[in-house]
């Protein structure tokens, strides 16, 4: 489950320049067998005076913490693509656009988080592609 979490100055972003950001990021990951639902993007508007860079106000600097969840990335190459990926997908919406942006990534285990009360299915399993077939957490037979 990847959780972006962008901060940036106030009127940097329209709501549609968020719908487009959030639909290109979700696209990435849908592509890849998660589940829409698990990509959930926040934008955090903030003003000059709250975004200090080096202890200076900024007005042009975005920041984002991608946090993952649903997935844990230890081969070296692939974790270099995944921040390659992110660094492609913010260039349109941040260095093209003449901003400075900064990003990291975060992991987290697997057995650290629940959608509506339900464990996630592992990882490219029947259940987990249920789970984005149905766009929804799909609770288990039993």
């Amino acid at each position: 489950m990847p959780l972006w979490q962008i901060y940036h100055p106030v009127g940097v972003y329209s709501d549609r320049d968020k719908q487009d950001f959030a639909a290109d990021i979700t696209k990435h990951y849908a592509g890849v067998g998660l589940p829409e639902f698990y990509v959930v993007v926040h934008f955090h508007e903030l003003a000059e005076a709250d975004f200090l860079v080096g202890g200076k106000p900024s007005a042009n600097t975005v920041r984002i913490v991608v946090s993952h969840l649903a997935r844990r990335i230890d081969d070296a190459p692939r974790r270099r693509r995944m921040t390659e990926f992110v660094n492609a997908i913010t260039l349109p919406y941040t260095g093209d656009r003449g901003l400075h942006c900064e990003f990291h990534i975060e992991e987290s285990a697997r057995d650290l988080w629940m959608i509506d009360g339900l464990w996630p299915p592992e990882a490219g399993s029947d259940a987990e592609k249920a789970w984005a077939a149905a766009n929804s957490p799909v609770p288990a037979d039993t």
